[in-house]
């Protein structure tokens, strides 16, 4: 005899949009909303996306990309600095690098590109993208493009050979190791500067192996086609104040040292804006964009020098909230004594998919795809790997998930999984790579489709019949 349906009990009169922090700018969930069924949905326009409707339709581990969102994002970024450059009479330029090393999938790189973002490398593989985009005539030849990182010879070699057919590129300075043949360099360059500051990040500025130390910076020789110094505070910055206040050490930086380089023209504050992760407040990007022209402007302004041209490279918040990842809950396992009262196991992978989980225990928005609006269990996630550390707590504390019901599929989302995942990702236990679709004006491509045992067992030499 077949079971009969257990019907799941709804609580009405809830406000659930506000309950788990959507439609909130301020948290980057202002596309993201629930319908009257209680699935998670996504809204481009008149589109409506479906969660619930896609994982079932796919199937899980799932990664659903939004481009509009990474579009919006970085039109507002570019909006917000543009119109504090002309209310606050700041005469200098604003140029925006998207850093690649957040996320090199195609579908990231090319809407970023159709709105005006220049590119930001850190490797030779990086740059070797950017040239067959560059060659396949796929964006504005007056594109510039930031070279950072290690340089080895095969690296420079890329550099001057995309700078002789034209390429607006431009090499960092990253160590005395690379002066030598980078001074010889035909075009702009750039130096980058360990600034002898801390700032709230996750990155411990101890002892930090990039750029070069501020008393180097200041005793350089004269190079005539030093154009810009930049610096980077560390990834994910979680004050507001430890923004500013790098820009203010910078400043007394970039003040001296263009006196014995006149053509120093350019201030790149590299990366590292923070995402609101745990949908808790935080700072924004309209704010602190405006302090930063102030504060440049009013220094400048003091120093009797010209108003530096800003360069910045936010990628983690541009990009963060333009992926989501489903996974499926498979079974659960009951706790004693904890904050949470049962592990849900869902079928993919934390230590595999969503690496930071495991690397630097990040906290995530975690929310039901399904069954929004239904009675609500404390419990903790587990992942499908034979790892103890393939888990998510939310370091300690615990999620509220709906409780599951016997014939129905219970999905769970984690928003803001764009940045960094994908680069860091990997296959413990051999598992699989969620499926990747890309949803767009109304239409779903797959991207990435699901990996077979045949495919990844050849990743690690097992290429078919075995003496």
């Amino acid at each position: 005899m077949a079971k009969k349906k257990i019907k799941k009990q709804r609580k009405k009169g809830k406000n659930w949009r506000k309950f788990w922090k959507l439609g909130i700018d301020e948290f980057n969930t202002q596309f993201f909303n629930i319908n009257k069924d209680g699935n998670l949905i996504v809204t481009e326009g008149h589109h409506v996306y479906n969660l619930n409707s896609l994982a079932n339709k796919y199937g899980t581990p799932l990664q659903v990309i939004f481009p509009f969102i990474i579009e919006d994002r970085l039109k507002d970024l570019m909006g917000y600095f543009q119109a504090y450059m002309k209310i606050y009479g700041y005469k200098g330029k604003f140029f925006y690098h998207y850093p690649m090393k957040v996320n090199q999938n195609k579908e990231f790189i090319l809407p970023l590109l159709s709105e005006g973002a220049n590119l930001e490398v850190t490797s030779s593989n990086e740059l070797s993208i950017v040239k067959k985009v560059w060659e396949s005539d796929k964006f504005n030849a007056k594109i510039r493009v930031f070279c950072n990182g290690p340089k080895t010879n095969q690296y420079l070699d890329l550099i001057e050979e995309l700078r002789e057919k034209d390429m607006n590129i431009i090499p960092i300075i990253e160590s005395s190791e690379e002066m030598e043949r980078i001074i010889k360099y035909k075009g702009d360059v750039g130096v980058r500067v360990d600034l002898n500051i801390k700032a709230d990040t996750h990155w411990d500025k101890k002892f930090d192996r990039f750029g070069l130390p501020e008393k180097e910076i200041l005793d350089l020789s004269k190079i005539k086609n030093l154009k810009i110094m930049h610096y980077h505070l560390g990834s994910q910055i979680k004050t507001q104040k430890s923004i500013l206040e790098g820009v203010k050490h910078a400043f007394t930086i970039y003040e001296q040292l263009q006196k014995t380089h006149p053509n120093l023209d350019t201030i790149d504050i590299g990366g590292g804006f923070g995402v609101p992760y745990e949908k808790k407040k935080f700072y924004t990007a309209k704010s602190v964009s405006s302090k930063i022209i102030k504060i440049l402007k009013n220094l400048s302004d003091k120093a009797g020098i010209k108003h530096p041209n800003l360069a910045i490279e936010w990628g983690q918040y541009i990009v963060a909230p333009a992926e989501v990842t489903i996974y499926k809950v498979i079974s659960k396992k009951y706790i004693d004594k904890a904050n949470a009262k049962a592990w849900y196991i869902v079928d993919g992978s934390f230590i595999n998919d969503l690496k930071d989980t495991w690397a630097i225990h990040q906290k995530w928005h975690v929310i039901p795809a399904n069954n929004m609006d239904c009675a609500l269990k404390r419990v903790w996630l587990a992942g499908s790997s034979c790892d103890s550390d393939d888990k998510y707590t939310a370091g300690g504390n615990y999620l509220l998930l709906p409780k599951l019901s016997e014939n129905e599929n219970q999905f769970v989302a984690i928003l803001d999984t764009g940045a960094y995942q994908d680069g860091l990702s990997s296959h413990h236990c051999l598992l699989s790579a969620p499926m990747k679709i890309l949803a767009q004006d109304g239409m779903i491509q797959i991207v990435r489709k699901r990996e077979s045992s045949e495919s990844i067992a050849k990743l690690f030499g097992w290429n078919g019949d075995q003496k």
